[in-house]
C-alpha cells in the first residue's frame, strides 16, 4: 500500500466534503418538492387554499372538473403519494415516476393557458424530477429491461 501524500488526502477530503454538501442540498430539496406535491394534493381533498381568480376559459375547465366528483380527490391521492415517496432517499425514485403524470398535466396545462408564470414554476419542478432521475439512472434502466 502507497501512503497518501498530504496534498492527496486534503484533495480527498474537498471532494468528500462537496459530495456530502451536495446530497444535504438534494435532501432538502426534494424534501421541499415532496411537501409541494402533499400541499397540492391535501387542498385538492380538503379546499383549505383560496381559488385565485380565473378568466372564462379557465372557469369552464374548472366546472368540467368539478362535475366529474372523482376525479380531483383521485389527483389529489397521487400527488399525496408521490409526495410521501419523494421525501425518503430509499422511495424516491418511485415517487419519481408516480409524479410523472401530474407533471405532465401540470405542463400541458399551462402551454394550453398560455400561463408564463405557470410555465417558470412547471420548468423548476421538472429540473428537480430530472436531477432525481439522473442520479437515479441505473435503477430505472433495471425496469426497461
Amino acid at each position: 500500500m502507497v501512503p497518501q501524500t498530504h496534498q492527496q488526502r486534503s484533495l480527498s477530503t474537498k471532494s468528500a466534503l462537496k459530495f456530502t454538501i451536495m446530497k444535504i442540498l438534494k435532501n432538502i430539496v426534494c424534501v421541499l418538492f415532496g411537501l409541494l406535491f402533499m400541499n397540492a394534493g391535501l387542498d385538492k381533498i380538503l379546499h383549505y387554499m383560496p381559488i385565485p381568480p380565473m378568466d372564462m376559459d379557465m372557469q369552464k375547465v374548472f366546472d368540467a372538473f368539478g362535475t366529474i366528483k372523482w376525479l380531483l380527490p383521485l389527483v389529489g391521492v397521487i400527488e399525496i403519494i408521490g409526495g410521501l415517496l419523494f421525501l425518503l432517499p430509499k422511495t424516491r425514485t418511485i415517487g419519481a415516476l408516480v409524479i410523472l403524470p401530474i407533471l405532465i398535466g401540470i405542463f400541458t396545462h399551462n402551454m394550453v393557458f398560455y400561463s408564463q408564470q405557470g410555465l417558470m414554476i412547471w420548468a423548476v419542478l421538472f429540473i428537480i424530477w430530472l436531477w432525481v432521475v439522473f442520479e437515479n439512472w441505473r435503477k430505472y434502466k433495471k425496469l426497461m429491461v
